[in-house]
């Protein structure tokens, strides 16, 4: 049985890197061909919502909250551990899979790219892309990744035109069963809940709520769709989504002179599950359903309405508007079509895909401008075009909205269905050829001793600086070509502190070294003094050493019948030589931080009788109860 590693959103989330997780994971899960481990991105390792998956699934951050939080010290490095970087060596080795699938956006599986067991299994980068031109990180690991796969066909073409003619188009998949035309007497009684006209006209949009969504646009065209036609029936738009980030609706509205009545929103209750579409008027307000005070809210990515409920919302609708500056796929795009809607959409980046001839699409005219900073194309769609499209749809007969949404409906089942996408994956996966690795034998065997304490000496030209800590401190020479060089001389050019940098370079080593060349504290132990053991622990600073030094003859005259180990780092060793109080110096180890393996707890036998960690806080670990054994000096109020 082949085993299969997905690196994406969990498949429980709202995302649409989630909503493809959850359908191609069920549709692998119930070919009972493959063993399924689901990398959850942003989640705890050992989250107990993941064990309700019917394969495994784990998390990307770890699960001790001292570690996340030194992590969370540098941001670049949280966004990377979040999408996956800081475990991925650790999983990888656990699990073994024979494919990995990063399946996420380009930036967040970059990380994998560079590993040793990337090449030595199969490995595939499934990504979206969104904008020209293409993003340069995306164009120069091309020739990297030997399955390197993009939701839409837009960007596809491009990376085709630059000569990377291996990249395909994979689509994300969409379990095309949950969302269908309802009957005409459904769809009556669901506007007559939601105390919505039965012939009113209905433009709907479902959406996260960010900039790339052109909400602006959207009520402008209507605005002005409304003053050209003057509908005789009453019209809504129906947006769904969290409205407590991105646009703010209703102030735009205003400037358009549209009624706040007219805009809809999807509510759902966080306790009973069920949902409303009405006007919105804040968040956390009382469900109707079940009387729950401050339940109801609007769906975001976290927690929003289940398909079914979805496939309703869609259904009170008469035509869908998507207009975006650019986007990988927009799921909704395919959801709504699906239900029997016609579909404006913004003909630019997966935008042309949806409105290729048999779409059933209606192309929304744009206007190019560049992103700030990333100078990328986006586009600013026509509110004039949006105008035409609502227009064309309103004086449609039923029967012609009808004949083209089958249209649509079928293009997608054709393109996106799981089953589609479901049976490709799956026949890649079957005829890949045989790859053996053993991911701990080889990363061992390819280890080198990393010095985290390495003196790197005052170096002006940055170049030669970032050089010397790759050297110094890793190991390694890094050539000035390489990923990681640019990244570190990118960051210092923003005035990313040296300090900054130097402290990563020391952590990353540190890491290396407790990976593969483990301390093992009893190594550093006489074997005739056990039961009479004492531990000093002050790794740092130079300063807080020395002036320990005054307290370790009060130690010795407290616990005479005991050797005194002090616990530091080693550029500290010269300040305790000769220190006739001092039995032993140990090089420090982050181990050392818990009083309670060092003296013992549970089944775990003890190595020090007594451990003072003087550099950690009560309130971060117990460091005050030494086995009971140690001697209160009630005059000076210390345990020395």
């Amino acid at each position: 049985m082949k085993k299969l590693l997905f690196q994406t959103d969990s498949s429980l989330g709202k995302t649409g890197f989630g909503r493809n997780a959850k359908a191609l994971l069920s549709y692998l899960y119930k070919t009972k061909k493959y063993e399924i481990v689901q990398y959850c991105c942003g989640t705890d390792y050992s989250n107990p919502a993941l064990k309700t998956t019917p394969w495994k699934s784990i998390g990307t951050l770890p699960d001790d909250h001292n570690e996340k939080q030194q992590i969370g010290q540098d941001a670049g490095q949280a966004r990377l551990a979040s999408y996956g970087a800081y475990l991925v060596d650790k999983v990888m080795e656990e699990e073994k899979p024979d494919f990995y699938f990063g399946v996420q956006d380009i930036w967040g599986t970059e990380f994998a790219i560079g590993k040793k067991w990337f090449d030595k299994i199969h490995s595939v980068i499934w990504t979206t892309l969104d904008s020209l031109p293409i993003l340069p990180s995306a164009v120069s690991n091309a020739p990297k990744i030997e399955n390197y796969w993009i939701w839409s066909s837009f960007a596809t073409k491009e990376l085709h035109r630059l000569g990377h003619t291996h990249v395909k188009t994979m689509h994300g998949c969409i379990e095309t069963d949950y969302f269908y035309p309802l009957e005409d007497e459904e769809k009556k009684k669901l506007r007559k809940r939601h105390n919505i006209e039965e012939d009113a006209f209905v433009i709907g949009f479902v959406f996260r709520n960010q900039l790339r969504k052109s909400v602006p646009n959207l009520l402008e065209g209507y605005a002005k769709w409304k003053e050209q036609e003057k509908p005789k029936k009453k019209t809504y738009l129906l947006f769904h989504t969290y409205w407590k980030e991105g646009w703010n609706i209703h102030k735009l509205a205003k400037e358009y002179n549209i009624d706040l009545s007219e805009i809809l929103t999807t509510h759902v209750c966080r306790k009973c599950g069920e949902y409303e579409v009405k006007p919105y008027e804040k968040e956390e307000v009382k469900c109707p359903y079940c009387g729950e005070a401050n339940s109801q809210v609007t769906p975001n990515v976290s927690f929003g309405v289940r398909e079914d409920q979805l496939n309703e919302v869609y259904n009170l609708m008469d035509y869908y508007c998507h207009p975006f500056t650019s986007g990988g796929q927009e799921i909704p795009i395919q959801e709504a079509k699906l239900t029997g809607l016609i579909t404006g959409v913004t003909n630019y980046s997966c935008g042309e895909e949806s409105c290729e001839e048999g779409s059933g699409s209606l192309p929304l005219d744009w206007s190019e401008y560049r992103e700030h900073q990333t100078e990328f194309k986006k586009a600013s769609t026509c509110p004039f075009s949006i105008c035409t499209s609502i227009d064309v749809v309103y004086n449609m007969s039923k029967e012609e909205r009808e004949e083209q949404g089958a249209v649509s409906r079928q293009w997608v089942i054709d393109n996106f269905s799981v089953e589609v996408i479901g049976k490709k994956i799956e026949e890649f996966i079957d005829n890949a050829p045989e790859k053996n690795y053993d991911f701990v034998d080889t990363e061992a065997k390819n280890a080198v001793r990393n010095y985290p304490d390495a003196y790197i000496p005052p170096i002006e030209d940055d170049s030669e600086w970032v050089l010397t800590l790759y050297k110094e401190i890793l190991s390694t020479d890094n050539h000035v070509n390489d990923d990681g060089y640019k990244n570190w001389m990118t960051a210092l050019s923003n005035k990313v502190p040296r300090s900054q940098v130097h402290d990563y370079f020391k952590k990353v080593a540190r890491e290396h070294n407790e990976k593969h060349f483990p301390v093992k504290i009893e190594d550093f132990l006489d074997k005739d003094d056990k039961g009479k053991r004492i531990a000093y622990v002050i790794p740092e600073s130079i300063v807080d050493v020395f002036l320990s030094t005054a307290l370790f003859k009060s130690l010795k005259a407290k616990y005479p019948s005991y050797n005194l180990y002090v616990v530091t780092q080693p550029q500290n060793f010269s300040i305790l030589e000769g220190n006739e109080y001092v039995h032993k110096v140990i090089p420090y180890n982050v181990k050392f931080d818990n009083s309670l393996f060092l003296e013992g707890m549970g089944q775990q036998e003890s190595l020090f009788e007594i451990a003072f960690t003087p550099h950690l806080s009560t309130q971060r670990i117990h460091n005050y109860v030494h086995n009971c054994k140690d001697i209160i000096d009630t005059e000076r109020l210390c345990t020395f």
